[in-house]
């Protein structure tokens, strides 16, 4: 069974309704484990701050929601950078890209064709661990990561909405799903 390279985004953002007029969101921040679905635990880890060139000061609100600071973007890494950085860390034929959601495929994709950038990862071969969750636990909806958290009595390690953290958190999630018995036909 391939492993899954988990990757988590953060963003610039504003407020609903006080986004700049042109506003194009950027990733600021990359954060990527790959997760051994044979060992049920993280085997690599990938992090990298990004600087933003369209809109480059973060909002207040951004800020405050991310904890990422105008000094760490500043110095962040230019995007193609850490991208092609991510992709180091991406074996199509080993491993399947998922996310918690489909948020983060799409804003690599948008950010990928806004800057002229080849898209890391296998084309249409991306797990959405939050949809794949809500079917196989036959929830109502999707949950939230956090939400998913407390559904099996895990605790949130990190902080909530930096990349590197919630990507090892989703990783505790899709143990559990494996232990449970999920799986799924991109993983082999």
């Amino acid at each position: 069974m391939k492993d899954v390279l988990i990757v988590d985004l953060e963003a610039t953002c504003y407020a609903r309704g006080e986004e700049p007029p042109a506003f194009f969101s950027e990733i600021i921040e990359i954060g990527a484990v790959r997760f051994s679905t044979g060992e049920k635990r993280i085997v690599d880890e990938y992090h990298a701050m990004v600087k933003p060139v369209l809109f480059p000061v973060l909002s207040t609100f951004c800020r405050e929601l991310t904890t990422i600071t105008q000094a760490d973007v500043d110095s962040g890494l230019p995007l193609g950078e850490a991208l092609a950085g991510l992709s180091a860390h991406y074996d199509a034929d080993a491993m399947v890209f998922a996310s918690w959601g489909y948020y983060d495929q799409r804003q690599i994709t948008r950010v990928c064709k806004r800057f002229g950038l080849l898209y890391p990862f296998a084309v249409d071969a991306h797990i959405s661990l939050k949809h794949e969750h809500a079917t196989f636990y036959e929830l109502e909806r999707p949950m939230g990561m956090d939400g998913a958290l407390r559904y099996h009595g895990l605790s949130l390690v990190g902080t909530h909405h930096r990349g590197l953290d919630d990507a090892r958190n989703i990783s505790q999630i899709a143990a559990c799903m494996l232990t449970d018995g999920w799986t799924h036909p991109l993983l082999g």
